[in-house]
């Protein structure tokens, strides 16, 4: 299930995109670098994002246009430098910062981006949820529910490769634009007063906190993570040419994406603008009431259910990167890998608990609250990630001649402070609300607590590395091998061996007599599978167990004719247990399996009989696939 993790970021796809292919052309080679960035940009377009568009559309027209703008340029320098770290020291963020930090601060950090990847899948879940919902019409707790089927989606999408993912991704991308683009057309706003917007000015206090949670909302903790690790899937020459080349084309791999999500959010605005408050309807801010309202301003069902599928699109594209970046913060920071269904599946249900228990305890009508509260949590996590990423890229010991230069230092610093200052401000105003309103002493003890430790941490994640001479050292990402010391194991005097009386036995028992010879003693097992003997056990005499026993005997008796020891022991009950219970009472030092090459489906349900007997053992496993010899 878990093992320590030694590999590169991201292992499995690591390095598998080639961008030094000969014979290929200049444009084709110059595209290969493109695609990690529409992975990243999803987290600016996911359903967190769409109340924040709604609300400042409809309350405020046109006039917050600039804030979107003004935090995509924050978020795209951003992101490039979670890039640049990625391409020049081989390392994310995660990896990074476990190379610089002390372990118990390491942990914090690491509990703190899980934090903040689960509060972005609760928002995922509860989006597509929404859209479901809206698009059939199937109640809201269904529809939260279902959404844990992506996990298999996901896994599909790995197996294709990094390439065939990012395809996947960009045409969700496309669904998203496309509905976006047909409802702008049929509400026809004002070119010249979308304009107007896009010069700076808040109008009220009101204006002023949606343009905080916009921009709050902007930069994912868990992007900065992704970048970072997806850009070392492109395998390039690793010198100073080749590296400032991916470095640029990076760059603009990044600019490309982020300007389509910064369109698709300003598509979001313009029509919360141009179809509410131009009416007088300056309270949407919900997704039910928006798409509920659309029909009536536009004339046509048919765009509200363009506004349903860009909401699942966006809800599924981000759902997938969200757990692309839960595998690397814990491989990155535990140097602990996870099975990825598992990872999917404890990620999902992580958000899908609380989803589902708002809904059937308070109802349907407290979800737009989750999905803000989800926003809040982000907003605590994004200097954590922010800070580091800064001091990384700045040393010159590490980056070289790619650290960053002091213009684009600085920029990042007032970047880091403004964000850090305005989602400060969001998170004191939330508080300061609650104290007024609750009367709870432990809540509100917890909250000051909670502040204090947020402080200490931000000040020593800023601090740190300044001054400890651990920081920026460069550590292989493999311990040094301890000193071989040589032994001579005798040939094995006790072999288990599973059969199931199909083909791939010949193949598993011919390994076990080869690895241990005609004075080692064969144990054949088989587990009876059918209804009868899952209650009867040993007791069983239905006709499955009476051939089984028959079979399992004719193999022994073929074996022992040819000069072997064997002998025969039928198990009941669940596989994995039996076969556990036998090899352990026998005294085996050895077991021979078979796996029979399921893919997809049938090796989730198939192949995890081997995962649990190997945990269930404590002698080697020796596993023969089912493929053909030469």
């Amino acid at each position: 299930m878990a093992k320590k993790q030694s590999q590169s970021s991201l292992s499995e796809v690591h390095n598998s995109v080639d961008t030094t292919v000969p014979g290929q052309s200049r444009w084709r080679r110059v595209l290969a670098f493109f695609g990690p960035a529409y992975l990243v940009s999803v987290g600016y377009m996911d359903p967190g994002n769409w109340a924040t568009g709604l609300a400042g559309g409809s309350q405020f027209g046109y006039s917050l246009l600039w804030v979107l703008v003004m935090s995509s340029i924050m978020g795209l320098l951003l992101q490039s430098l979670s890039a640049r770290l990625g391409i020049v020291r081989n390392r994310d963020l995660a990896q990074a910062n476990r190379e610089t930090y002390p372990k118990k601060v390491n942990f914090v950090l690491y509990i703190l981006a899980e934090v903040a990847i689960v509060a972005t899948d609760l928002a995922e879940i509860l989006g597509m949820a929404i859209g479901l919902q809206l698009l059939t019409g199937m109640p809201l707790i269904w529809g939260v529910a279902i959404t844990a089927l992506d996990t298999l989606l996901l896994m599909t999408l790995q197996k294709w490769g990094m390439r065939k993912l990012e395809a996947f991704i960009i045409g969700l991308i496309f669904v998203i634009g496309m509905s976006f683009l047909v409802q702008i057309w049929v509400a026809d706003p004002n070119v010249d007063e979308i304009a107007t917007g896009l010069i700076p000015h808040i109008q009220n206090d009101t204006a002023l906190y949606i343009a905080i949670g916009i921009i709050g909302a902007t930069v994912m903790p868990h992007n900065l993570y992704l970048h970072s690790a997806l850009v070392q899937t492109r395998k390039f020459n690793r010198d100073d040419a080749s590296i400032k080349k991916a470095i640029k084309l990076n760059f603009w791999d990044s600019a490309i994406a982020l300007n389509m999500a910064l369109l698709v959010n300003a598509a979001i605005l313009i029509l919360a603008a141009t179809v509410f408050y131009k009416t007088g309807r300056s309270d949407v801010a919900e997704l039910k009431q928006a798409y509920e309202l659309l029909p009536q301003h536009l004339g046509s069902d048919f765009t509200a259910k363009l506004f349903a599928v860009a909401l699942i699109a966006a809800g599924q594209s981000s759902t997938i990167t969200g757990t692309l970046a839960g595998q690397i913060v814990m491989e990155g920071y535990l140097r602990f890998r996870m099975n990825p269904l598992l990872r999917r599946l404890i990620t999902r249900l992580l958000a899908i608990v609380p989803a589902a228990l708002v809904i059937l305890i308070n109802g349907e009508g407290n979800v737009d609250s989750l999905l803000i509260f989800s926003q809040v949590v982000l907003s605590m996590q994004l200097g954590f990630a922010v800070i580091p990423l800064i001091h990384f890229v700045s040393d010159k010991k590490t980056m070289g001649k790619f650290a960053i230069k002091p213009v684009i230092k600085i920029a990042a610093w007032i970047i880091t402070i403004v964000l850090v200052y305005l989602n400060s401000k969001l998170l004191v105003e939330e508080a300061i609300t609650f104290f007024a309103t609750s009367g709870n002493i432990v809540w509100k003890g917890l909250i000051i607590l909670g502040g204090i430790g947020f402080m200490i941490l931000l000040v020593y994640t800023t601090l740190y590395p300044l001054f400890s001479r651990k920081a920026f050292c460069e550590i292989t990402p493999h311990d040094k091998p301890e000193p071989l010391q040589l032994k001579f194991y005798a040939s094995f005097n006790k072999i288990a061996i599973t059969v199931d009386f199909k083909q791939l036995d010949q193949k598993v028992i011919n390994y076990a007599i080869t690895q241990g010879g005609k004075d080692c003693t064969y144990t054949l097992i088989h587990v009876v599978e059918s209804v009868a003997s899952a209650s009867h056990l040993q007791d069983s005499t239905d006709e499955e167990t009476v051939k089984d026993r028959e079979f399992l005997d004719e193999y022994v008796k073929q074996l022992q004719q040819q000069g072997y020891h064997a002998e025969a022991k039928l198990g009941f009950g669940k596989t994995a247990d039996s076969i556990g219970e036998i090899v352990n009472k026998s005294g085996a030092e050895l077991i021979v399996m078979g796996a029979h090459g399921h893919k997809g489906l049938k090796d989730l349900l198939y192949g995890a009989t081997i995962n649990q007997v190997r945990h269930l053992v404590k002698i080697p496993v020796l596993v023969i696939p089912a493929i053909k010899d030469n």
